[in-house]
């Protein structure tokens, strides 16, 4: 901004600010008053009589007109009364006007002179050496900046609608949404008709026929620390009344008693949940999809004002207990997006799960490669693996060791379609496959077995010893390639993916004939970064990362009312032992005739075997 305009600002504010002053108060009297007072005022005139009065007295300036002007009128007795000088009130006036021009100008003038003098050029910055540093240290700044937010999430692409309309075309959506809610609207006829507008919101869609949200749930700020904003899940009076009636009827198996729960409470999380599971596995996908929906809504509907989650700076821990509900269902709802062939809207809640809990406790860090890869997202994925915290130790991880491959051989393919080059001091795609197959070569067998790769030279390639002699060496190793395997087993279809495998398995082979040091380095690395004896992943379950859902019958269906993880304990138990289960008793005794019958109408409830009472005495006789 040049000194003349800043002058001319600051001349206009001054002006503004001194005919504020200058304007005296004007209050519209009664005639009555006006006779009583010693000196009347005068009423409100018209402003074209100023001019006038201008005309009258031409010497007098403008800035004084309408003072002058007033102060005459009250010179002019309208009684008998006497009437003081207004030359002296004139004079004084005019002093004191004089003295706040003069002291607004010296406040203009010093404000002027800080303006000039912050806008001033310094010499130094002329200096190449001194703006080489500060064009140095604005790129390490604008480098700091950048790289917390790697898992910043998009709000558009998280709805899985936006994309199924990029890939069938918006036709096609608006059709089918039509028909599901001419059905949704069909299910509630006979129910009250009255209609609302349901609130908006981001992660979900909101059917109309949907209850109102009731405010049973809300969130709390617990504190700021390191740039961050902890936060935690509230129950209310009701809320809590419903969890300890799902706590009750979770503990009997009672299905029934937990639809009871929703007819009162429809947003009760954990009631939404288990009826979810219960339709996921009965193979009602659909309605499942439907009330995972409503627990995002309820939940999202709970949030605090200062919860950003799509910014990376807001923490939800795992820890504590009413959080919890929020990463099963949102777990849930990956999986279901990514049933559904929306991997770009996948990928953006996995980044969600990651960014609110850096501990991960759903282990989204073992499928986010996995949609990415499926969206595309190939620069993403590589720039993750080079930013995200603890980024030198992803790719041990035996995910990332194959899907970075995977990443640099479709950027290589997109590179040659345009012309372009590569970084030169990147490796290429088969030196990334080769470096994974000899950090983890175990990896190739069970790909083979699951995929399935059916060409012959994969025969020849497993009966080698570096591959047929290969193993993972720890429990928690192990677990993380069976994650891989159920996870992105499908990758490997793709024709191209096969020959790059195929084509890095030789060059271990050739290099392990050789008897080279690269493969026995990687394994000691292995060795030193998987160095547990115990499985540290074991909360992770192998079926939570499958794409495909298996039925089961209603009879098994007593499992999804306790801990998934005590219900996969219990089934690899009688696996391995090939035993079936006592099932739990129950007594009798001193209850209430009513409850016991009600209670045996339940299919897994089971009160013992029948005695025989009189054969009881008998026996007591002999």
């Amino acid at each position: 901004m040049s000194g003349r305009l800043l002058r001319r600002v600051l001349k206009e504010h001054e002006e503004q600010h001194q005919h504020q002053h200058q304007q005296l108060p004007h209050a519209d009297e009664d005639d009555d008053a006006e006779a009583e007072s010693p000196v009347s005022r005068s009423p409100a005139r018209n402003l074209f009589d100023l001019l006038d009065d201008q005309e009258n007295e031409p010497e007098i300036s403008d800035e004084t007109t309408a003072g002058d002007v007033d102060e005459q009128e009250l010179a002019m007795p309208k009684s008998s009364t006497k009437v003081l000088p207004a030359s002296n009130n004139k004079s004084k006036k005019k002093k004191k006007k004089n003295k706040q021009h003069s002291k607004t100008k010296d406040e203009s003038e010093e404000q002027l002179d800080a303006i000039l003098e912050a806008l001033k050029l310094d010499n130094r910055s002329e200096d190449p050496a001194n703006r080489k540093a500060e064009t140095t240290r604005s790129q390490e700044n604008l480098a700091k900046q950048q790289s917390p937010y790697i898992l910043t999430v998009n709000p558009k692409l998280l709805r899985p609608e936006n994309e199924l309309r990029k890939i069938f075309g918006s036709d096609v959506v608006r059709s089918f949404e039509n028909s599901h809610n001419t059905s949704s609207s069909r299910q509630v006829r006979g129910g009250r008709r009255g209609t609302y507008t349901a609130r908006k919101t981001i992660l979900v869609s909101p059917s109309s026929h949907w209850p109102r949200w009731d405010g049973s749930l809300s969130m709390e700020h617990i504190e700021t620390k390191a740039g961050k904003h902890f936060f935690r899940y509230v129950h209310s009076s009701s809320y809590r009344q419903a969890q300890q009636a799902f706590e009750a009827a979770k503990a009997i198996h009672d299905l029934n008693g937990i639809a009871s729960i929703l007819a009162y409470h429809p947003y009760h999380v954990e009631s939404l949940l288990t009826i979810a599971e219960v339709l996921k596995f009965s193979g009602e996908h659909d309605s499942s999809a439907n009330e995972i929906s409503k627990c995002l809504f309820a939940l999202e509907c709970a949030w605090h004002p200062m919860f950003d989650p799509f910014q990376g700076n807001c923490q939800l821990k795992y820890s504590h207990d009413t959080n919890k509900p929020l990463f099963s269902v949102l777990f849930t709802h990956m999986q279901n997006m990514d049933r559904r062939g929306c991997h770009r809207s996948a990928l953006e809640v996995c980044k969600l799960l990651l960014s609110l809990d850096s501990d991960d406790p759903k282990g989204s860090l073992f499928c986010i490669d996995y949609f990415a890869l499926r969206s595309g997202e190939y620069s993403w994925l590589q720039q993750f693996s080079e930013e995200y915290s603890g980024g030198n130790s992803l790719w041990l991880y035996p995910n990332f060791s194959y899907s970075l491959a995977i990443c640099r051989f479709y950027l290589e393919r997109e590179a040659s379609s345009k012309n372009a080059a590569l970084e030169d001091d990147q490796s290429t795609s088969a030196e990334l496959m080769k470096q994974a197959l000899m950090l983890h070569p175990s990896v190739l067998k069970k790909l083979v077995d699951k995929a399935p790769l059916k060409d012959p030279a994969w025969t020849k390639i497993l009966k080698h010893a570096f591959f047929g002699s290969a193993d993972a060496g720890g429990l928690s190793l192990e677990h993380l390639i069976n994650i891989y395997i159920e996870r992105s087993y499908i990758m490997w279809r793709f024709p191209e993916l096969q020959t790059l495998l195929r084509d890095a398995a030789w060059l271990v082979i050739e290099s392990s004939d050789r008897k080279e040091s690269d493969a026995k380095d990687l394994a000691c690395v292995r060795k030193e970064f998987f160095s547990s004896e115990k499985n540290e992943y074991s909360h992770l379950l192998v079926s939570d990362f499958s794409g495909s859902v298996p039925t089961m019958p209603p009879e098994e269906m007593r499992n999804f009312m306790i801990d998934p993880q005590m219900a996969h304990g219990m089934q690899n138990a009688d696996q391995g032992n090939n035993v079936e289960p006592a099932p739990t008793v129950r007594e009798v005794v001193n209850r209430n005739p009513v409850a016991v019958f009600l209670e045996s109408m339940l299919p897994w409830v089971d009160y013992g075997v029948a005695h025989d009472d009189n054969h009881i005495d008998e026996h007591d006789e002999e």
